[in-house]
């Protein structure tokens, strides 16, 4: 029998127990956070708290994304589509819209979703097993109907909340390499790996709570730079 759920969910048993260990050591802290962004969200905006998205998962299976809800109900989503269209034929850096100004983000949503406070509810689908605390983040349907068939390799992790992508530059790095990071973890994916990108990732967030304040800078920058160094060994991209 767990064998079978290991091969449904794509979870190996020391990944399981890390994601719950670490949450439910977590939770003193988390709970805390969780009811402060609620409130956040009540006083700023009309609309219910928690936002739910299909997305893309383990072996390229659908399911549903919970996040805080950031944006104004009702957003149109084209807008966004657009984006992640010309990222991915193009070189430049995958700077959010945040950082160009999106009216349909609620007040206080920018900061909310560069410290990854709008994440926390997907802590539930870590523990349904859906999701994992690290890996690939999981990508939107139109997003995955865009993969190159050589791409599709990313969904042979599950996805998380953090990974090799987010804590060597992400927002500062193109398509490509984001796309190069998640593979790379997928084919190397431990234990130890992972103890390095989850210490990694209060760094990670400092550095995007920062991009916060100088926007033109990043845009600015050369395509591809990173936040942190990506340092690569054989090819291998590690953190």
């Amino acid at each position: 029998m767990k064998a079978v759920n290991e091969k449904k969910s794509g979870l190996p048993g020391w990944k399981r127990v890390l994601d719950v260990g670490v949450i439910f050591l977590a939770l003193p802290v988390l709970l805390p956070l969780a009811m402060v962004v609620v409130v956040i969200i009540r006083a700023t905006s009309s609309g219910p708290v928690l936002f739910r998205q299909e997305r893309i998962g383990y072996r390229g299976r659908p399911f549903m994304c919970f996040k805080f809800r950031t944006m104004h109900c009702g957003s149109d989503t084209g807008s966004h589509q657009g984006h992640l269209q010309n990222l991915i034929k193009s070189d430049a850096p995958m700077t959010k819209m945040d950082l160009r100004g999106d009216s349909r983000i609620i007040p206080l949503g920018k900061l909310l979703r560069a410290s990854g406070l709008d994440e926390l509810p997907q802590l539930l689908n870590v523990l349904e097993g859906e999701m994992s605390l690290v890996g690939p983040r999981p990508c939107l349907p139109y997003e995955a109907e865009q993969y190159l068939p050589w791409q599709l390799e990313r969904f042979d992790a599950v996805p998380g909340l953090t990974g090799l992508w987010q804590v060597s530059g992400k927002n500062r790095t193109t398509f490509m390499q984001m796309m190069q990071l998640d593979l790379e973890y997928a084919r190397t994916k431990s234990l130890w790996l992972d103890l390095k990108i989850m210490l990694l990732t209060p760094q990670s967030l400092l550095v995007q709570l920062g991009d916060l304040r100088r926007p033109k800078t990043l845009r600015s920058q050369h395509p591809g730079t990173p936040v942190l160094p990506l340092r690569a060994t054989n090819n291998r991209f590690i953190p």
